[in-house]
């Protein structure tokens, strides 16, 4: 199945004495752009071969069937080569990507059916976890995406944790900016993962307001200010003295860590330490600076927060009991995955830059104009064409794309062939 984005095009007009036109170069650029991030979705997966002999894939881009395996059944989770190979013509759910899982396809939970690319395959992956993802529903409302039934733009942000796909309006906290740079730990992940509770009041993105909920500290400190002036217990504090949300530092140096006020410690900084049995905890350490983050709603984290994270044995030992030791794991990330996926597309691709794109620019304005115009001609045919595969839910094979550029070869004869009969 191909998930390339062809919807979003430059613009290209031309106007009387305006020389600021947009070239062709430019449409090629932004193409090679979204190219490039289909190829981080994919992260360098292979589209020929079954991924199951890999074992449990650290990280992979993964599809279910509805058709194979419809809700109400058994959930299962398939690789980029088998919705190629396997599935043509089903009903698929792109999974976007999952840790640690191994390919489903054709094994127990698909009856009569066999993998065409690897049928040896054990009855059931008995390490994989699956959610109501595999049956094309996300976030705490249990709709799909996208929802016919919901007027409400919105965007969806997945949870590093648990990996579900959260509406914007769903985390119980306003989405915070930049979101595209931070990881996203939804509320229910952070409640059985409790001591991230601690990190986030010193590490995370300060909560942003939203609905009256998720208040920040200055919110906060005007509202205790605003209620002690209209009940008179203003006087009761000191000249300057600072509201009772504030922490006492007992002489040390007060400091403030994203909004959060606390303690400059003479400890060990939270930067650095040394790991293993012996060594300071910086969880323990930072349980006594400044006050608690209120314990509701999403929680959307800086993009190295967990180079943060103590690596104790002690706190190594939490993690695994909490299911979340992956969050040691730097190759873990998205942003690892999808790193990887760029690399692999650019070696495998020329050296150089392409061709044709040094040759455009040797073109005149005439010339580039007349082709911009063709190649307008031939995406919007192609977007057409590729939209007839996504409303009947068929999966684009390579063979689809080469009847395609054959059928647009074919009528550009014809079209050249008749126009000799009106040349004079």
């Amino acid at each position: 199945m191909t998930y390339y984005c062809f919807a979003r095009f430059s613009r290209m007009a031309v106007n009387e004495g305006d020389e600021a036109t947009v070239s062709l170069v430019d449409v090629l650029e932004e193409d090679e752009e979204l190219e490039n991030e289909a190829s981080a979705v994919l992260g360098g997966s292979d589209s020929e071969k079954c991924s199951y002999p890999e074992g449990y894939v650290k990280r992979q881009a993964l599809y279910a069937c509805n058709t194979c395996t419809p809700k109400g059944g058994e959930p299962a989770g398939i690789c980029l080569a088998c919705s190629y190979n396997c599935h043509e013509g089903h009903d698929l759910f792109e999974l976007y990507t999952k840790r640690n899982f191994r390919c489903d396809c054709g094994n127990g939970k698909f009856g009569e059916f066999e993998c065409k690319l690897y049928p040896e395959k054990d009855k059931l992956n008995t390490d994989n976890k699956y959610s109501h993802n595999f049956f094309g529903l996300y976030c705490t409302c249990d709709r799909p995406y996208p929802d016919p039934e919901d007027e409400v733009p919105d965007e969806m942000i997945q949870c590093v944790v648990c990996e579900d796909w959260f509406h914007g309006r769903h985390l119980g906290c306003a989405v915070a900016e930049s979101v595209e740079l931070q990881e996203m730990v939804c509320e229910s992940c952070m409640n059985k993962a409790a001591f991230l509770w601690t990190y986030a009041a010193h590490l995370a993105v300060p909560p942003a307001a939203k609905d009256s909920s998720c208040k920040s500290e200055e919110e906060v400190k005007k509202e205790v200010k605003q209620d002690e002036e209209e009940n008179g217990t203003a006087g009761n504090r000191g000249q300057g003295e600072e509201p009772s949300t504030s922490l006492s530092c007992q002489g040390e140096e007060k400091v403030t860590m994203n909004g959060a006020a606390g303690c400059k410690r003479s400890r060990q900084d939270m930067e650095g330490g040394a790991e293993g049995e012996g060594a300071e905890c910086k969880l323990a350490a930072l349980k006594g600076e400044g006050p608690e983050r209120t314990r509701e709603g999403a929680v959307f984290w800086p993009a190295v927060w967990r180079t943060k994270l103590c690596t104790c044995a002690a706190c190594k030992s939490s993690y695994t009991e909490a299911g979340v030791a992956f969050l040691l794991d730097e190759s873990d990330t998205v942003l690892a995955y999808e790193n990887k996926g760029k690399t692999t597309e650019q070696e495998g691709g020329s050296q150089g830059r392409d061709p044709l794109m040094s040759a455009l620019n040797t073109l005149n304005r005439v010339q580039q104009l007349e082709i911009i115009y063709e190649y307008n001609d031939m995406k919007t045919e192609l977007k057409d064409y590729l939209q007839r595969f996504a409303e009947e839910g068929k999966v684009v094979t390579p063979e689809d794309i080469q009847r395609f550029f054959e059928e647009q070869q074919s009528r550009k004869r014809r079209r050249a062939n008749a126009g000799q009969y009106y040349c004079s």
